[in-house]
């Protein structure tokens, strides 16, 4: 059963070593980050499932131990997602995101795995996954890795789009609050054209929800860089 999550922006700026002299922007989001994270381990679980939007070959599950690599954003910098013999594919960005919070925060309560998800996965499939991960040990953990739109500014990477500052607002509420059923009508293709990769992740977490009684923080919510950003934390 899920007993907590985390839901944590994923952008590799949030890694100081790969911001450089940005850093300090998203200095806030990193320190609700570690509070979100603090609410995990306070829960105690029996596993954790770290949750974020993957392409086609780093799709599915990455076992405790797998490593990931900034390089692609010029810094020599590796990450493991906990401990374990890893797998033989490298951890998408997302999920190499998520282990560096883990590692920043120390985190060495439970086995971690990894999951890789189509960013493109329909809402019942994703919630079924989420039933699934929940259902897998008696103390589930979730933390879950996503962005929101990416078109909240001209500069933003998918430029300007009116609808985009609403869809973020009811995904940061949804978030939030703890409200699955909003998560889960979430617009597929609204969140597709807004450039939206959290949607399937968020989503996922949904349908983990299902039967549980948690109740929502909203810890930060921002749009630095025309992107939506989002930190909360179900316990």
């Amino acid at each position: 059963m899920l007993v907590a999550a985390a839901v944590c922006p994923c952008p590799p700026l949030l890694v100081p070593a790969v911001a450089a002299g940005a850093a300090a922007e998203l200095a806030d989001a990193r320190t609700a980050c570690s509070d979100a994270l603090a609410v995990l381990a306070a829960s105690r679980p029996d596993r954790l499932v770290v949750v974020g939007p993957a392409d086609e070959g780093s799709r599915g599950v990455h076992p405790g131990g797998t490593a990931g690599s900034f390089a692609g954003f010029g810094v020599d910098l590796t990450v493991r997602l906990g401990s374990g013999p890893g797998g033989g594919r490298p951890l998408p960005a997302s999920l190499a995101v998520g282990a560096w919070l883990l590692e920043h925060t120390r985190w060495a309560d439970a086995p971690i795995e990894g999951l890789g998800v189509d960013a493109s996965l329909d809402a019942a499939r994703c919630a079924g996954t989420g039933r699934e991960i929940a259902a897998s040990a008696g103390r589930v953990a979730l933390l879950v890795m996503g962005d929101g739109s990416a078109c909240r500014t001209v500069k933003a990477p998918g430029y300007l789009d009116e609808r985009a500052e609403a869809f973020d607002a009811e995904a940061a509420r949804a978030l939030g609050a703890a409200d699955a059923a909003a998560l889960l009508a979430l617009d597929e293709g609204l969140a597709h054209e807004l450039k939206a990769a959290g949607r399937a992740s968020w989503q996922v977490l949904a349908g983990a929800a299902e039967g549980a009684d948690l109740a929502g923080r909203l810890l930060y919510e921002d749009a630095p860089y025309g992107v939506g950003y989002v930190v909360a934390a179900w316990s």
